[in-house]
């Protein structure tokens, strides 16, 4: 079973390092990602999906395309949205696995400026690396479908800085 993770960081730099962390353990074997992306809002307010993981996407491109219309209707008016069929599938195979389009807009208002959320899907993956590995980042967890016990954890390794 998947795992959806959200997580937010006050750069948009430290989202796309850990996305960039994850596709590394991806092809290292340590963790299997369905759909990943970096939500960021620029210093203009305007809001971007920064990328996203292969998988997932290319299955669902046609009918992200119409899932990218239909969101960037309720985006346009929190700061231009950019969306495209890709980031449309990615916003589809999210709202698959528990988030709906009122919490994606909730995350989107509540960025500051230069400021970024990760939306991620994880098939497998060894949970004490993973948050070994997120050590480094400051983050806040705002959403997932992870056992309490695998949130905390999470939780503690994005405070506890290295």
């Amino acid at each position: 079973m998947s795992e959806l993770v959200v997580i937010t960081f006050e750069t948009a730099e430290e989202a796309m390092k850990v996305r960039d962390l994850f596709k590394q353990q991806q092809k290292d074997g340590r963790m299997s990602l369905d759909d990943a992306a970096v939500i960021t809002k620029e210093a203009d307010g305007s809001i971007k999906v920064r990328d996203e993981v292969d998988r997932g996407v290319k299955v669902g491109a046609g009918i992200g395309g119409v899932m990218g219309l239909l969101l960037g209707s309720v985006f346009f008016p929190i700061g231009g949205l950019v969306l495209g069929a890709a980031g449309g599938a990615l916003v589809g195979a999210f709202t698959n696995h528990g988030l709906d389009k009122k919490f994606i807009k909730e995350v989107t208002d509540s960025l500051e400026p230069n400021s970024s959320a990760l939306f991620i899907i994880i098939r497998s993956g060894e949970p004490d690396f993973v948050a070994a590995a997120l050590r480094p980042y400051k983050g806040q967890v705002l959403q997932t479908t992870l056992t309490p016990e695998m949130e905390e954890a999470l939780q503690d390794a994005l405070k506890k800085r290295s």
